[in-house]
């Protein structure tokens, strides 16, 4: 069984009992959301696909903690000009357990 859900924007195919990474999410470490934008849901037998959305179908997952990724180096230069830029950028995000999918 799963689900294809929008999260803040991007689509995750997404499993029971699953650990993911999603952009940064609003709520508390410990605590429960539910994503009620499922956009497929395939459960073995058939497969229902939303216009645009699933109806009936939520996701439930928890909050895990919320951290950062990698660092991306951004490197600029200009050659025989003398012009050099470095910036770093992590982006913040949050890692979820889906618990249930119904």
């Amino acid at each position: 069984m799963f689900a294809v859900v929008d999260i803040l924007g991007q689509q995750f195919k997404v499993t029971e009992n699953t650990k993911y990474f999603v952009p940064k999410l609003k709520e508390d470490v410990d605590s429960n959301v539910t994503f009620d934008h499922v956009i497929l849901y395939e459960n073995g037998k058939d497969v229902k696909i939303g216009t645009p959305v699933v109806d009936g179908i939520k996701v439930t997952a928890k909050v895990l903690e919320h951290t950062k990724d990698d660092k991306v180096i951004v490197f600029k230069k200009k050659r025989r000009i003398g012009y050099k830029k470095r910036n770093g950028h992590r982006q913040q995000l949050t890692r979820i357990e889906v618990t249930k999918i119904g």
